[in-house]
């Protein structure tokens, strides 16, 4: 096997020596097939998901009833840490990385990804890192407990869970790198001919963007941690106060990193229900130019708000006029798309496949995650909600209902061209519904919990903040069920290939060159550039 490997195509794509797929367990862990490598990615992602949902489900079954049910607080600060970092970089992004390897070189008409061998790297660097975030519960202190954003001087006490966990952050923010760096390379180098670039899909778009966003902010965090690890061993004083050194510094570097890394996990969001909302409306997206740029913009500004997410630290008022403006700001094109939308299904011939319920439901509770988040970008109501529930409603409704239901809106939409079978419309509408009900039950109710003052990382709270904690607890166990449902129900006989034939194109109003290829999309796709029409979404011939 091993000579078959290095006989590869030097460029990084497969030259389809051999035109059968290998096969056992050899196609996967020597996978080089970008198809391959994005189905690891996402079942990668959704194992962790799984994980740091049953973590989720831990801190609210603690958080039913007042008082100390199942863990302590030491435990409990280490599930809300270990869950936001799970989700964060085990689940939401690797998940995106899985839908940029399936769909990106299937939309531009390229034969791969640039570099095929780098991109199993990327992949196999998360397994290990994976294994150490989980495996620090079992270390000695327990998991750490200093919050997903690893604040000093909490980091420089832990045990030494941390070193591990700062050491499963560098290796996933190396795989995070390579694998921008090749989608940025296959983006722009492998377009077929007739494709520029403002004539490429949406979610090409806006993972270019996302990329570049990855590239330039990992190595900010890689440096915070590692500053982190010499405090710890090496006796350096950049966090220490006793050393002179400033905790508040910290604060500043992570979030440099921390805003943009918010964007990198919503833009490639709007890149699905872009391609999913002209579909199902049966019209061409609205303000396609506008679309680019306002994502373009995004990125931009997301460079100059970090600081929002500092104003209770002291900060000179000026700064945080600064931060409280750029934040405001930062909400106009994130409205252009919204509006976009909105406009693309004004007067269109809508039908609600389970793909559109996921987009429509995406920008209707993404919406409230936004207001919510423009609320908080007001420096005096900010220092009132700094830290409570009001801040944790906020992020689930951005990251959940953001993130997440675009995902299900992507896999529902491309799940026959992946697998060759149609899913039942049936059951998709059951796990939209159950899930959009039971996310609203679980983290609507924390908007009020967080405007009367309850503060989030908290295992215990006084008894006026029982009532809405247990509708909260109940709706979240509901939301995990509806996940496995979705697995059990929906993906399992999607593998198994049970189900009707998908056709090539199941979606009427589905344009694009992914939908010019045979489903299940066959192993190797465009072994020649396609050539295209005048709109870069149909093959001439």
């Amino acid at each position: 096997m091993s000579a078959v490997l290095d006989h590869h195509d030097a460029h990084g794509h497969d030259d389809h020596h051999d035109h059968h797929a290998p096969t056992g367990w050899r196609r996967w862990v020597y996978a080089t097939n970008h198809k391959d490598i994005g189905t690891l990615y996402l079942l990668f992602a959704f194992t962790m998901l799984m994980v740091g949902g049953v973590l989720a489900l831990l801190i609210r079954a603690e958080l039913f009833q007042p008082g100390l049910q199942l863990v302590n607080p030491e435990l409990f600060n280490q599930l809300t840490t270990m869950h936001g970092l799970i989700m964060v970089f085990g689940a939401i992004m690797p998940a995106f990385v899985g839908f940029a390897n399936w769909m990106i070189p299937l939309q531009i008409g390229a034969s791969d990804m640039a570099f095929a061998r780098m991109n199993n790297f990327s992949f196999w660097l998360m397994i290990p890192a994976a294994i150490m975030l989980v495996a620090s519960f079992f270390m000695p202190g327990g998991a750490p407990a200093a919050g997903w954003t690893l604040y000093a001087p909490l980091t420089l006490q832990m045990g030494p869970s941390m070193d591990a966990g700062i050491f499963a952050m560098h290796i996933l923010g190396a795989s995070s790198i390579m694998g921008s760096s090749n989608i940025i390379v296959t983006i722009l180098n492998m377009r077929a001919p007739g494709m520029t670039l403002m004539k490429m899909p949406m979610f090409c778009w806006t993972w270019l963007i996302t990329a570049y966003l990855l590239i330039a902010v990992m190595p900010v965090l890689a440096g915070a941690i590692t500053m982190t690890l010499t405090d710890r061993h090496f006796g350096t004083s950049f966090f220490n106060p006793a050393g002179g050194g400033d905790p508040v510094m910290y604060q500043h570097i992570f979030w440099f990193f921390g805003h943009p890394e918010v964007y990198i996990m919503i833009l490639p969001a709007f890149g699905i229900v872009s391609q999913v909302v002209p579909a199902f409306a049966r019209k061409k997206l609205f303000g396609y130019a506008s679309m680019v740029y306002a994502t373009g913009s995004i990125a931009i500004l997301s460079f100059v708000v970090w600081a929002h997410h500092m104003f209770t630290t002291g900060m000179p008022v000026t700064g945080q006029l600064f931060f409280m403006y750029s934040t405001m700001l930062i909400a106009v094109p994130t409205g252009v798309k919204i509006f976009n939308w909105i406009a693309t299904m004004w007067k269109g011939s809508m039908t609600f496949e389970t793909p559109m319920m996921w987009a429509v439901g995406f920008i209707f509770v993404f919406t409230i995650g936004g207001f919510t988040g423009l609320i908080l970008s007001v420096a005096p109501i900010d220092i009132q909600m700094q830290d409570t529930y009001y801040v944790v409603a906020h992020f689930h409704y951005v990251l959940v209902a953001g993130s997440l239901f675009a995902m299900f809106s992507g896999i529902y939409y491309w799940l026959p061209k992946w697998t060759g079978v149609m899913y039942s419309e049936t059951r998709g509408k059951i796990h939209f519904w159950w899930s959009m009900i039971s996310f609203n039950i679980t983290f609507f109710p924390m908007h009020f919990l967080g405007l009367a003052g309850m503060p989030r990382r908290y295992a215990d709270y006084p008894m006026q903040f029982a009532d809405f904690n247990a509708i909260a607890s109940v709706g979240a166990f509901g939301f995990g069920l509806a996940q496995v449902y979705f697995f059990l129900a929906v993906v399992v006989p999607a593998m198994r290939g049970k189900g009707e034939k998908a056709p090539q194109n199941p979606w009427e109003g589905a344009v694009g060159l992914e939908w010019e290829v045979p489903s299940p999309a066959p192993f190797h796709t465009f072994e020649n550039p396609p050539k295209l029409d005048a709109t870069a979404t149909k093959v001439i011939g």
